[in-house]
């Protein structure tokens, strides 16, 4: 049995059956062989995924590395490797001048898994500087690439997540960053900066993001725990009437997003504990583990939030979070 305590950021102690690890294309089909018709896991730095129980099956750890740049007249045409921290890669960017990704700063976890998610904050989403995803197909064994309209980009969402987008392993990413660049403060604190650059919007980012947020390599969590909901206009207009503070942004055509924050906040768990899990007291979307936690105490005060949201507000959250459970992933 392997730990999983410090491969996931929510650090419950439980264990998986058996874990590998690929670090090169060619340890893929090593892997995969040994592996054959067994269960298994793809993980990156855990920061997204949640173990709320030991695992029965196979954890295929992501370690591949390496950035690779290629210059164009308009374009900043970079491939990055799977397992790259994607923090360090917006680091890495900033260093060279390449400007776009500084709103989506400090934010865990890799750069195999930002597609998967397709990763946003403060008004920008990683899909915006996608040129495609490179992944290798366990069916037929063969490396192939998807461009970025058929990645099927949504919020928080992507055809990654399909069934059939479970049978793919992200090798790589290849990002294109326009060198027109133009400040993105269109969210929440940024819209207080004057004339910023790029370092500024960075800055601020972190600052906002460990002001708020708790750090995993602190507490246990797993960053937002629930997705802020979109719904239809014409319910979005309701919500307004009964509650006019209610935050509300435009979607696609005829869909509102709400704040799934304020919904959990109006209905007072802020700080509510359930034995080690509780609900953040400066932000109500991320719940975390103080140690003493387990996977069940999580799950109960997990429905517990989304079954008041939908009793009070007729609006359904759902996990943002990946859950993990004895034979794989789980419904909340």
């Amino acid at each position: 049995m392997h730990s999983l305590s410090v491969l996931h950021s929510f650090g419950f102690g439980y264990s998986a059956a058996n874990l590998l690890s690929i670090d090169s294309v060619a340890s893929i089909h090593q892997v995969f062989s040994t592996i054959k018709n067994q269960h298994f896991i793809v993980l990156g730095a855990g920061s997204n995924s949640v173990f709320v129980e030991d695992y029965a099956g196979t954890l295929v750890k992501i370690d591949l590395q390496g950035i690779e740049y290629t210059d164009s007249v308009d374009y900043h045409q970079v491939s990055v490797a799977a397992g790259e921290n994607w923090h360090k890669f917006v680091c890495w960017c900033l260093h060279r001048d390449i400007r776009g990704l500084e709103n989506l700063a400090l934010i865990p976890g890799t750069v195999g898994a930002a597609p998967i998610q397709n990763i946003g904050a403060y008004g920008a989403e990683v899909a915006e500087f996608i040129a495609r995803v490179e992944y290798f197909d366990l069916k037929d064994m063969r490396l192939k690439c998807l461009d970025v309209e058929q990645c099927q980009f949504t919020y928080r969402n992507s055809i990654f997540k399909s069934k059939w987008g479970q049978q793919l392993i992200i090798t790589s990413v290849v990002f294109r960053i326009p060198k027109a660049w133009n400040a993105n403060t269109k969210y929440g604190e940024l819209a207080e900066l004057v004339a910023p650059s790029a370092q500024d919007i960075f800055e601020r980012v972190i600052a906002v993001r460990r002001k708020k947020l708790p750090d995993p390599e602190l507490v246990g969590n797993a960053g937002s725990f629930f997705k802020n909901p979109v719904v239809s206009s014409s319910h979005g207009e309701k919500l307004k009437q009964a509650w006019p503070e209610l935050p509300q942004y435009p979607a696609t055509p005829g869909k509102v997003k709400l704040s799934a924050a304020w919904m959990i906040d109006k209905l007072g768990f802020k700080g509510k504990t359930l034995g080690g899990i509780t609900c953040h007291a400066q932000q109500a979307l991320v719940l975390t583990n103080d140690g003493s936690g387990t996977g069940p105490q999580l799950l109960t005060l997990a429905r517990e939030i989304r079954q008041s949201v939908q009793s009070e507000f007729g609006v359904w959250l759902e996990n943002e979070v990946r859950l993990i459970g004895e034979h794989g992933v789980i419904e909340l």
